[in-house]
């Protein structure tokens, strides 16, 4: 029964981590599915996410800036007055820094990888890199470069719970915000105009250009999408773990992209799968073997899949050098 509890315990902790993965591993796979290219910067999208989430949240709740800026404080009472304020100061939250991230996304393709786009794979991979490290020391120097703590509105509240385990409210939300996320995206890409123009794009960028379709535009939408997605993990993440800090994208950015490339890069449906799968995979190792050995296994799984199954467990087959 006590074993049955810990896998349990550690099953839930990986649906949640995987949730987090895949929400970041969407942005890499559909950038690929668009580009054929890996978006290396988009770990650091992941990483603005969360700090543009904390100043939006702190001058909606802090007293110090109510001190400064009167005028906010009626609305500051309303956000932390009551569960309907918390609601909507989370709402304000999320929708500002997917809006913030999903522009930075914009602005990176227009100037660092769109003039790029005829020359070869390797030159704008090498922009990624560049932009990447760009942010991270950005926000390094510019905003500070300790563990900055994170509040946590929602609390630590249960849900529900299995057996002997609690399911915290947190959780629960961060699971079915990644699921409605995934459906709305997919719903989106299948039957919108823009996702269709968006496939198209993807499969034949010269006979999309030539049926019509703004190819500029629906690359441009990607690299907003991703992004905005990466957000919203971004500020989760922070929530869940209870800090951020300016290197926080390294790790979750390369496992989310080993996600990405497990569930089949450049298919949505296969990203969201290979976060679960390294979610839960990681937690397991966690619990049975050793924190220690986590980052092994993820990075394991990657190169299992890479020798064995290229082309992801729902994807096809990768026939193009990245």
């Amino acid at each position: 029964m006590q074993l049955a509890n810990l896998i349990l315990a550690q099953l839930i902790n990986g649906i949640t981590l995987g949730s987090l993965y895949a929400l970041i591993a969407l942005g890499y796979t559909l950038v690929y599915g668009i580009l054929l290219m890996i978006n290396f910067a988009h770990s650091e999208l992941f990483m603005s996410g969360a700090f543009v989430g904390l100043g939006v949240m702190t001058l909606l709740t802090s007293s110090s800036i109510a001190q400064k800026f009167p005028v906010l404080a009626p609305a500051q009472a309303f956000f932390t007055g009551s569960n309907v304020g918390v609601f909507f100061m989370l709402m304000i939250v999320f929708l500002v820094s997917m809006l913030v991230v999903g522009i930075m996304g914009v602005i990176i393709e227009r100037f660092a990888y769109r003039p790029l786009r005829h020359a070869p794979r390797l030159a704008p991979l090498i922009s990624a890199v560049g932009v990447s490290l760009f942010l991270q020391n950005a926000v390094l120097l510019w905003v500070s470069a300790q563990q900055i703590p994170f509040p946590n509105p929602i609390g630590n509240g249960i849900a529900f719970t299995i057996g002997t385990v609690d399911v915290s409210v947190l959780k629960v939300i961060i699971f079915v915000t990644a699921i409605v996320l995934l459906v709305a995206l997919d719903t989106f890409i299948s039957h919108s105009r823009f996702g269709k123009a968006m496939r198209a794009t993807s499969q034949d960028r010269e006979a999309a250009g030539l049926m019509g379709i703004d190819i500029n535009f629906s690359i441009m939408l990607a690299f907003f999408i991703g992004p905005a997605l990466g957000a919203v993990a971004g500020i989760f993440n922070g929530m869940y773990y209870g800090s951020i800090v300016f290197n926080m994208g390294f790790l979750p950015g390369l496992k989310a992209f080993t996600a990405a490339v497990l569930g089949g890069i450049g298919n949505l449906r296969g990203a969201m799968l290979g976060g679960f799968v390294l979610g839960i995979a990681e937690s397991l190792a966690s619990g049975f073997i050793s924190t220690g050995y986590k980052d092994v296994i993820a990075f394991a799984i990657l190169i299992l899949v890479l020798i064995f199954r290229p082309g992801g467990l729902l994807g096809e087959s990768v026939v193009e050098k990245v």
